[in-house]
């Protein structure tokens, strides 16, 4: 429709035409729908159209094409028309291959010619002279061609030429012509390869003609896909070019920030550099190109094409919403960005860190006042949650119990709170170490915050205030992520814990992530976030832990518990261990997953017992290899002695000795928890230093690998690394060190072999008021 209504434009005076074509051309934009307003919904893109800038098609010498990297760029886009999207590159290239052919004619040339003057090998030297960039593009344009058709023939996708310059835009009938050539090409699954023709194009010009978004012309490809995007009615637009994206300033100075959403509005925050190494363009040029697309109802995200490490799924993660480049939007969300967000909750942070403890202590007895005061405003908004959870019905019964606050939840969890209250008195700024290092300098270790934590919890909104009282009580910034299930009773807690920060100035010291920032993303934040800690399913914490860059994450993976019972072991400690281990909480990460038996107890009334009390309980029991050869008929074999069942159900094997359980544990379990029946001492006493886990226990049930019942008032999670933290964490967890020095004009001089200064290294009581104490008062 949008062309037979433009056959008005060739009765308009030339000077005119352009602009009124445009402003048509924006108007048919719109008829095809607006853009994508979060990243998320660029799953839902069909027609994608891919910019390839020159500095992303061409090698850092400009003379050749980057093979490698051309290659995984082909691969993805035939990835993405072979899943049933339709496709389409815009290239650059032509000149750069073309420049490579040409000189090499030309050397060639030079060479043939001095041997035949000279009458001898000995050439001597050759400048080249200076290539006209239309005769590289007439020289390249083929040769590029044939690259592209040779690498889609290995995916089976199916290539077409499209060359276009200015003029073909502005003549109603070419146009027509390419609109319908380009949708018979896609119409074919085929991908239309679309470059500028270079060879008869004039010389850029000013971007005199890109001044405002509603004007623009093809002079460079840029625009070219800007403008093909909006003709084609392109649901998405990928620039890839040799920067992240778009920042507030020129990439490289101190101030630079990649900007992950730009909204129109934002254009007179941004200060832009110097243009790429190739390329006529550059980001101003991306930009108004990229929002006079966006006005024509095209997303578009502008990228990194040249990195080594992203280059191989730029573009599907682009497709699959990932968080990467700058994606342009038309729609800006009322509230803060994830980014701004933990700037201001770091920000905030450092001045909780700097309160006096009994100010934290306050902050955190408050919140447990309103957790108790404020309940039926909390209740409400859970059952919410609960209702919308059972009307969907995809929640298993064990989660919706999680989500599911009484009033007898939210009274406990005011006790867990108070307790944590008591414990913040003495952790920021407790003095580990005193050491006098010389005559007046005196060195001291003490305890700090760890800077901002990232939180990420499934269906359990009651861990919102536990863990957001330890972030307090050590001085922590905290981001919060929680389930979309617990949406409203998250909501209503983060309320109440900024109500409580706010009595000493430090709001936003605790922020909830409410945008619809995938997990990925925010483990991608390794310059705002310290450390990551995850509280939800092994599936969770497995995909956090691959998706963490550069940000430790402190966790485990699985809980896959032992229970062994020894030769040695009591009857009715067994009955009682094993049926708490395993039934108190079946999917506890502390909970039994195998039970390992002496060998000795096998058809013996004790071995019966146990099997009883499982079956009574109605635990499923799957027998491990060695279990089952001794049994005529066995219950169902393990297909894994590794398997965390997270249910009524374990594995039940057999043993010879204890030290053969250790070789079990160690091969099988995940140094979570790990338990011994036994009243033999000795035997006991090896297991506890022989099994290599973050709790091992002797005659208590495995629930115990819990912060509560250890005394830390709360914890924020189990650890089964081997630094940092390990077991439960609370408040210790969550703190490192740092060293402060005090001298009287001390220098490295004085300690110099020439020196008179002698090191004391004398170890001081660390009983003196504490740092953090001696600075507030």
């Amino acid at each position: 429709m949008l062309l037979q209504r433009l056959t008005v434009c060739s009765k308009i005076p030339k000077q005119t035409k352009v602009c009124c074509f445009f402003k048509r051309s924006l108007m048919q934009g719109w008829a095809h729908g607006t853009s994508f307003a979060h990243r998320s919904e660029l799953r839902q893109a069909k027609r994608i159209v891919v910019k390839l800038g020159s500095a992303v098609v061409t090698r850092g010498d400009e003379c050749g094409l980057a093979l490698g990297r051309l290659a995984s760029i082909v691969e993805q886009v035939a990835m993405l028309q072979n899943q049933g999207r339709e496709m389409m590159i815009v290239t650059s290239g032509a000149v750069a291959f073309g420049k490579q052919r040409l000189r090499h004619e030309i050397l060639l040339s030079q060479s043939v010619r001095q041997a035949l003057h000279t009458g001898h090998n000995q050439l001597k030297d050759m400048s080249l002279p200076v290539l006209e960039a239309r005769a590289c593009a007439a020289a390249g344009q083929s040769g590029l061609m044939a690259l592209y058709e040779a690498m889609f023939t290995q995916y089976s996708t199916c290539t077409a030429q499209v060359l276009v310059t200015n003029l073909d835009f502005h003549d109603d009938q070419k146009r027509q012509n390419l609109n319908s050539t380009l949708q018979e090409l896609l119409r074919m699954n085929i991908v239309p390869i679309i470059n500028t023709n270079d060879a008869v194009v004039p010389p850029p010009e000013p971007n005199s003609d890109l001044q405002g978004v509603n004007v623009i012309s093809i002079k460079d490809n840029d625009s070219l896909a800007a403008r093909l995007a909006v003709e084609m009615k392109a649901d998405l637009l990928i620039a890839l070019s040799d920067v992240e994206g778009l920042y507030n300033s020129p990439p490289g100075t101190d101030d630079a920030k990649l900007i992950d959403i730009f909204y129109p509005g934002d254009q007179q925050s941004i200060t832009y550099g110097t243009k790429s190494r190739v390329g006529i363009g550059g980001m101003e040029a991306k930009v108004k190109a990229a929002l006079w697309a966006l006005q024509g109802g095209t997303s578009v995200v502008i990228a990194n094409g040249t990195h080594p490490k992203v280059t191989g799924h730029v573009i599907t993660d682009i497709v699959e919403g990932k968080k990467v480049g700058t994606f342009f939007s038309e729609i800006k969300p009322a509230g803060a960005t994830v980014e701004q967000q933990t700037e201001m909750a770091r920000n905030s942070g450092r001045t909780l860190a700097s309160l006096h403890p009994d100010q934290r202590s306050e902050i955190i007895c408050q919140l447990a006042e309103l957790l108790t005061e404020r309940k039926d405003e909390i209740l409400a908004a859970n059952k919410m949650d609960v209702e919308l959870a059972v009307t969907a019905e995809h929640m298993p019964p064990a989660m919706l119990k999680r989500l599911s606050l009484s009033p007898a939840k939210l009274n406990s969890l005011a006790i867990g709170l108070r307790q944590i209250a008591v414990a913040a008195q003495d952790s920021v700024g407790r003095v580990l170490r005193r050491t006098r290092v010389a005559h007046n300098l005196e060195l001291e270790q003490i305890t700090v915050p760890i800077g901002v934590l990232l939180v990420i919890f499934e269906a359990r909104p009651d861990c919102l205030p536990q863990v957001a009282a330890l972030a307090i009580a050590s001085g922590n910034a905290l981001l919060l992520k929680g389930g979309k299930e617990a949406a409203n009773t998250n909501r209503v807690l983060h309320q109440l814990t900024q109500e409580a920060l706010s009595i000493h100035g430090v709001t936003d010291a605790v922020q909830l992530v409410s945008t619809r920032e995938e997990v990925e993303d925010l483990c991608r934040l390794d310059k705002l976030i310290d450390l990551i800690i995850p509280r939800g399913s092994s599936q969770l914490v497995r995909d956090i832990q691959h998706a963490a860059k550069g940000i430790p994450v402190l966790g485990h993976s699985e809980g896959v518990c032992h229970v062994y019972v020894d030769v040695d072991a009591s009857a009715d400690k067994v009955l009682n261990i094993v049926r708490d281990s395993k039934c108190d909480y079946p999917a506890a990460c502390n909970a039994m997953e195998t039970l390992l038996i002496h060998r000795d107890f096998l058809r013996t009334p004790l071995f019966d017992q146990i099997i009883d009390t499982l079956r009574t309980e109605r635990v499923k029991i799957h027998a491990g290899p060695r279990f089952a050869s001794y049994l005529t008929f066995s219950p169902s074999e393990a297909k894994s002695l590794r398997t965390e069942y997270g249910d009524l159900e374990c594995c039940v094997e057999v043993v010879d000795s204890m030290h053969e359980a250790v070789d079990h544990i160690h091969k099988y379990g995940s140094s979570h928890t790990d338990v011994i029946i036994t009243e033999n001492e000795d035997t006991a006493e090896q297991f506890l230093q022989q099994v290599d886990s973050a709790c091992v226990f002797w005659n208590a049930s495995s629930r115990f690998a819990d912060g509560y019942r250890f005394g830390l008032g709360a914890e924020v999670g189990i650890s089964t690394a081997r630094i940092h933290a390990r077991g439960p964490v609370g408040l210790e967890g969550l703190l490192t060190t740092k060293w402060v020095l005090r001298g009287e004009g001390h220098t490295a001089a004085d300690f110099s072999e020439q020196g008179t200064m002698k090191y004391l290294h004398e170890n001081l009581p660390v009983s003196l008021p504490l740092a953090s104490h001696r600075d507030s008062n």
